[in-house]
């Protein structure tokens, strides 16, 4: 198995905003429980991209766009810089899409 390297993971503005905006989501529609879930989901996620920078499948579409889904309802978008990883957005599944286009 190949030696992990840690690398720094940078967040977007864009990135941030969806993550404020589930957030609520979640408070408005859902228990606390949900929230710490959420966060829980974030942060394992950092941990395993910062390790494993290639871990999840490249988007279909743009191949320096690297989606990992972290449950069903969460999905993460980013991108493998020289120095960083930049998480490019963070989408509830559960959401209306026209809420994010």
């Amino acid at each position: 198995m190949p030696k992990a390297k840690i690398t720094a993971v940078l967040w977007t503005g864009r990135a941030l905003q969806n993550a404020v905006s589930i957030k609520k989501y979640l408070q408005d529609n859902f228990s606390n429980k949900e929230i710490e879930n959420f966060y829980s989901l974030l942060s394992a996620f950092e941990m395993a991209a910062s390790a494993f920078p290639e871990l999840y499948p490249t988007s279909l579409v743009k191949r320096a766009i690297r989606k990992a889904v972290l449950s069903k309802e969460l999905s993460v978008y980013y991108r493998i810089n020289k120095s960083h990883i930049e998480v490019l957005a963070v989408l509830d599944n559960r959401c209306d899409i026209d809420k994010w286009i």
